[in-house]
């Protein structure tokens, strides 16, 4: 058996709706979702005894709060030995889930709390606020940050070169949007829920040529958290533990315009090993949580894990094979294009949805018999590829 491989899973999760809570303080996020994974989780707050918040960008003094034990003290547990921060970005959840199970693993923990908030959608001050953000973050200071590099330009770079060497065409970016509402529909925690077509998503206006304004996430508020524990454990607690098969990632880059290939970047590597160590292959998985703050990016993951050849992802997007009913559920809670981007917890959210739908939690937009998942994340200007298999039985 490898290193991790099934000694510790998810045994709670918890998340509050994505939206815009200009009335909310970000620490009622945080404590809601993690009351929420604690009392899913089945057990008693004072057994946490390993706290692990990941960044919030909105504000430093909140950030501070985390970092500096606030959470412990809101949620009153009483036994805890550590509160350190994890934060790689947009990869953040898959970052949390390795961390927690390496030290469960180690013995150094009984019990994690890993949780996310954030207030992207009303937090930031000034109308420039977000911009200046995703313009300034993943870039350059000597050499890029007085003109910036605006996200949305990124994505348009990487599109180009993608239907340039594929010959994939704007309608299968704008099946990715509609495969992602589908399952936002279904969402009660997503903030975009109206339906979406394909004609909608074309018709929009042109942010960065070829990308449109509703092939774009959108900042919102929100929170989400998870509980893990040792595999051993695990079973004891929860009827159907979540435990961390496989996983893998590298790191390409720190600036966008220093990556050798900008429509493969590190999947393929990441997904081998992870695929190897859990001892499965693209096929033997149900759900595929793939991070989605771009549909290029969601389309050029979907691709380099296995699930269709090089330039072939588009066709499964448009004929319905990634959304409820599909052969491949992909992104069910609806991704970041339709849940809501909420800064590090858009990969957050997506460990979450990969628990609840193999814990058969997840409702109206539940997959049947749902036992293997794969779950990725990636930060910055999409500096790494990281992979996570995720399952009910350990193969």
């Amino acid at each position: 058996m490898s290193r991790i491989k099934g000694k510790a899973a998810i045994v709670g999760i918890g998340e509050v709706p994505t939206g815009r809570h200009g009335d909310k303080a970000a620490i009622d996020f945080a404590v809601t979702s993690a009351r929420q994974a604690i009392m899913d989780a089945g057990i008693n707050k004072d057994e946490i005894d390993f706290v692990m918040p990941t960044g919030a960008v909105f504000n430093g003094q909140f950030n501070n709060d985390l970092v500096t034990c606030r959470l412990v003290e809101e949620l009153g547990l009483k036994n805890v030995k550590t509160n350190v921060q994890v934060f790689a970005g947009g990869a953040s959840g898959s970052c949390l889930v390795k961390t927690a199970a390496s030290l469960i693993a180690a013995g150094v923990a009984r019990n994690v709390l890993c949780v996310h908030a954030d207030k992207l959608g009303t937090g930031l001050t000034g109308g420039q606020a977000g911009i200046d953000l995703f313009s300034t973050a993943g870039i350059s200071g000597e050499w890029e940050v007085p003109f910036g590099q605006h996200y949305s330009t990124i994505a348009a770079l990487s599109m180009t070169r993608y239907m340039h060497e594929t010959g994939c065409t704007n309608a299968d970016m704008a099946a990715v949007c509609v495969s992602n509402r589908k399952w936002a529909e279904l969402n009660p925690n997503a903030f975009f829920r109206k339906p979406l077509t394909v004609e909608e998503v074309l018709a929009s206006k042109i942010l960065a040529s070829p990308l449109h304004a509703k092939m774009s996430n959108m900042l919102f508020d929100g929170g989400s958290a998870f509980v893990m524990t040792s595999g051993e454990r695990a079973r004891d607690l929860c009827q159907r533990p979540v435990y961390l098969l496989g996983e893998s990632s590298r790191v390409t880059h720190f600036v966008h315009s220093q990556e050798k290939d900008i429509t493969r970047f590190g999947w393929a590597e990441a997904s081998r090993e992870a695929f190897a160590e859990a001892g499965l292959t693209p096929a033997d998985v149900d759900v595929a949580e793939i991070y989605d703050s771009y549909p290029i990016y969601q389309l050029i993951t979907f691709e380099e894990l296995g699930f269709a050849q090089r330039g072939e992802g588009g066709k499964r997007f448009q004929n319905g094979e990634t959304g409820p009913g599909g052969s491949i559920p992909t992104t069910t809670n609806g991704g970041m294009l339709s849940q809501g981007h909420t800064g590090a917890g858009g990969g957050v959210a997506l460990v979450v949805e990969a628990a609840r739908q193999l814990m058969n939690k997840a409702g109206d937009r539940q997959v049947p018999g749902a036992r293997f998942a794969v779950e990725t994340g990636t930060g910055g200007t999409y500096m790494d590829a990281q992979v996570t298999v995720f399952g009910t039985e350990i193969p």
